[in-house]
């Protein structure tokens, strides 16, 4: 059986930490709420009283290998295409030997094993733990839950499993690794107790994988380092910035409340069988206290939404006191983004609305020119505003470019795919978010796509954050193309509970992102609905066959044209556009008659073009497919990142009274790299002493030029064996496209490796990147060799701005090569 892992080592922390709990000020500083004031970023400046760690928390469950473990055994298998899992026991490990696929001509191997678990709740645990280590080509670790019963299953295929959690890809250089697996998240509606713990592997190539321990970390313990602190809490879908006590506690702070002052918050609670009584009182100087909220809360699967209104108070300054008690001492209660705010309206900051449709392409956009009209809404803004005729993303795919724009920072620069598989933002950097929070503004998110949030570590200094991208998936309420309806009711009903301005908002939506046909009455705009049922039953057949992107077999296989599928499909995408298009419109018009408009900064843009969202349709329906140059190791088919079907999307800007109506900018060539500078320009707020990006505002406002640079796009992955970054860097640079490919993969097949490692396209006689004149043109493939690989070095040195390392110092030389580059000031 599991061990139980004492916390005796946290004794020390919570004697210290009582030490500063205690403490008392006897000068507190005054706080101003004339723009919103958000009480979790002033804990030092509160009085703290009586809030303490308990002494009783939970413990961890830990299963140790350096001795045998009968209950783990090997995962069923079921309808899986592969041989059963093997398990051995070794010195110190359990080995774990996936089985091989039973598919010819494939090497693959994938399995797993479990353990029964006392009926759980999944919600009282934090995440699992695996220390392992591997030298063989397994790839993908997954946490999985619950052994589906015989009743479960059907005549179609069926998972060893009924609920998918988080995976990550395994690092195969022999070391020791740990991987932290969510245990609250599942892709699916959860029902019922946890009842088995599942981890599944998935290899390239027959091999073991040794497991030496895991654990499973109830949430208790993450709130048992200090006894008052703020965090990221989920409730019902949604992320708040959360001030965290230990009840009893009480929080005292020292306001000057504004003219219609309100204090708005959501109560939350980490257990449900020890219910938190919620309490506020305000304390005027020379006044009677007054208790204007006093709530027994218990449930902990949702927020309770709470505004109290402190108006009589205006002017004054008060003592708001924030104080939670519950029976059993200890006990974690919740203040989810608790903000005092004063009258709606603060007229020298903007409110800025980013929105992103996730996967538009702007030569699909009637804004652009487009022979459909799919975008009417976004061309009677663009009178209004101001529209970049070339705009770029700066990689192909959600995960690395959001994590760009967000930043003002090149895919490389952060750090590529990392070992644990994500773009995670490093701490060290500034995500747009955060620089608006720390102004002030309320922050908002509201996604469809999870790289979009906290998978990219996105969701820091953000009040509120709402994806909803499981509910679209596996709910009845909604789905993928109709996500920017469902965001924007949450938008609304985020704006009824946190009235306040200025507010900061990034939308990402997903209607054009591949589910067609679209919401009606849009679905049969432009493809007639027995078209779009045929091509329903088209990409079935094809997936059954192979798949159904450009460069499948699958097409001769069934006697399908080609250019009839995408020709279709293109119709269908364009209806998605249209819809989105539409909703864009009623945003608008409803801020509009809240009067929020005049004092809103719209930003509409994108992640990147229809290359990630709906397949290559412009180059599909070529008679002739152009050459698969780009041969990565995990997308073979691939395009160049400047590619225009790839990255080539739409950017506006609409700040009424302020940007002038109708402005078409043919130049600069610009990415969305310099979002971020922008908008803070326009608000005036500093720029980061860090960027890659350039403020467009004064080429927006009139009041002066922007330097025309070269468009950068990179994206990379980190080797698991060497630590080096391997991929593509690219230029847009006038004429000229280059693609420099950096620590080739070597081992691919023969087939898939690459000779030529920088393509050249002539953007003037072949903008759709069709074949690389990099044979005819040596001295430009020398230029752009040079170039790219000084860029790389730059972006390299840049990284190491980012780090926690005390050790790493930039020579001159880098630090004269990022200034030229106009990286950093």
């Amino acid at each position: 059986m599991f061990k139980l892992k004492g916390v005796i080592f946290l004794t020390v922390v919570i004697m210290l930490m009582a030490f500063s709990c205690s403490d008392t000020k006897s000068e507190q500083p005054l706080l101003t709420a004339e723009i919103p004031l958000h009480l979790e970023e002033h804990i030092d400046d509160a009085r703290i009283e009586d809030s303490e760690i308990p002494d009783d928390i939970p413990a961890v469950v830990e299963w140790n290998f350096d001795e045998p473990q009968p209950d783990w055994k090997a995962l069923p298998q079921r309808d899986i295409p592969f041989e059963p899992t093997q398990l051995s026991q070794i010195d110190d490990a359990l080995r774990v030997t996936p089985g091989k696929s039973t598919e010819e001509d494939n090497e693959y191997a994938g399995g797993g094993i479990y353990i029964d678990v006392p009926d759980w709740a999944r919600e009282d645990w934090a995440r699992v733990q695996v220390r392992a280590r591997t030298s063989d080509k397994v790839s993908l670790i997954g946490l999985r839950f619950n052994l589906p019963e015989e009743s479960d299953t059907d005549d179609e295929f069926t998972p060893p499993y009924l609920y998918r959690g988080e995976s990550a890809p395994v690092i195969n250089d022999g070391s020791v690794q740990t991987y932290s697996l969510r245990a609250d998240w599942s892709g699916g509606r959860w029902e019922g107790s946890w009842r088995q713990l599942i981890l599944t592997f998935f290899a390239e190539k027959p091999g073991s994988i040794d497991i030496l321990s895991v654990m499973v970390i109830p949430k208790e313990a993450d709130y048992a380092v200090e006894s008052t602190g703020v965090k990221a809490e989920i409730r019902n879908r949604v992320y708040r910035r959360t001030l965290f006590t230990h009840a009893p506690a009480q929080l005292e702070y020292q306001v000057r409340v504004p003219e219609f002052g309100r204090l708005d918050f959501g109560l939350g609670v980490l257990r449900d069988d020890y219910p938190v009584t919620f309490r506020v009182e305000v304390r005027p100087r020379g006044g009677e206290p007054a208790t204007m909220l006093e709530e027994s809360y218990g449930d902990r699967e949702a927020w309770g939404q709470r505004s109290i209104d402190l108006g009589e108070y205006a002017g004054r300054t008060v003592t708001l006191a924030l104080e939670t008690d519950a029976e059993r001492a200890g006990t974690i209660a919740f203040w989810g983004a608790p903000t005092v705010s004063g009258s709606t309206r603060v007229a020298e900051k903007p409110n800025v609305i980013f929105y992103v449709i996730d996967g538009a392409g702007a030569e699909y956009m009637s804004l652009y020119g487009y022979n459909r009209r799919t975008t009417p809404n976004l061309e009677r803004l663009a009178a209004e505003g101001a529209v970049f005729e070339w705009a770029y993303s700066n990689s192909s795919w959600t995960r690395p470019s959001d994590a760009s724009f967000m930043t003002s920072l090149q895919n490389s620069v952060i750090g590529g795919a990392g070992k644990n598989g994500f773009n995670v933002v490093p701490d060290e950097v500034l995500t747009m978010a955060q620089h608006l929070h720390r102004a002030s503004y309320q922050t908002g998110v509201f996604t469809s796509n999870p790289n979009a949030g906290k998978m990219s570590g996105l969701e820091r200094e953000v009040d509120f954050f709402q994806e909803d991208w499981v509910e679209f998936l596996y709910g009845e309420s909604g789905n993928w193309k109709e996500s920017s309806r469902y965001l924007h009711d949450a938008f609304w009903k985020w704006r009824e509970e946190y009235p306040a301005e200025p507010y900061w908002v990034h939308f990402q939506t997903v209607d054009v992102h591949g589910d067609f046909p679209a919401a009606a009455p849009f679905s049969g705009l432009f493809v007639d609905p027995e078209q779009a049922k045929m091509w329903l039953e088209w990409e079935d057949r094809l997936n059954k066959e192979g798949g159904s992107h450009i460069y499948s077999e699958a097409y001769e296989k069934i006697g399908l044209s080609r250019v009839a599928f995408f020709t279709v499909m293109q119709g269908l995408y364009d209806e998605t556009m249209a819809y989105n298009d539409y909703q864009i419109g009623r945003l608008v018009q409803r801020l509009k008659a809240k009067g929020e408009w005049e004092n809103t900064l719209l930003i509409v843009g994108s992640d990147h073009s229809i290359r990630a969202a709906a397949q290559d349709m412009g180059i599909a329906i070529q008679d002739s497919l152009p050459p698969g140059w780009h041969q990565r190791r995990y997308r073979p088919y691939s395009s160049p990142l400047l590619r225009p079907s790839v990255s080539r999307i739409p950017l506006l800007f609409v700040w009424q009274w302020h940007i002038k109506g109708g402005q078409r900018f043919s130049e600069p060539v610009v990415s969305m790299i310099d979002v971020l500078p922008t908008i803070l320009d326009l608000v005036g707020l500093p720029l980061p002493e860090v960027m890659q990006g350039q403020s467009l505002a004064p080429l927006l406002l009139g009041t002066g030029s922007c330097e025309q640079r070269p468009v950068i796009l990179d994206e990379f992955y980190v080797d698991s064996k060497t630590g080096e970054l391997r991929g593509f860097i690219e230029v847009i640079d006038g004429r000229w496209g280059a693609s420099l490919e950096i620590n080739p993969w070597l081992d691919l097949p023969p087939e898939q490796q690459r000779t030529v490692h920088l393509l050249l396209y002539d953007l003037w006689n072949d903008p759709y990147c069709l074949r690389s004149v990099h044979e005819e043109q040596p001295d430009l493939v020398k230029k752009y060799t040079m170039f790219l690989k000084k860029q790389f070095e730059a972006h390299q040195a840049l990284g190491k701005h980012f780090t926690q390392s005390e050790d790493v110092v930039l020579t001159p030389e880098q630090l004269e090569t990022l200034r030229s580059l106009g990286y950093i000031k």
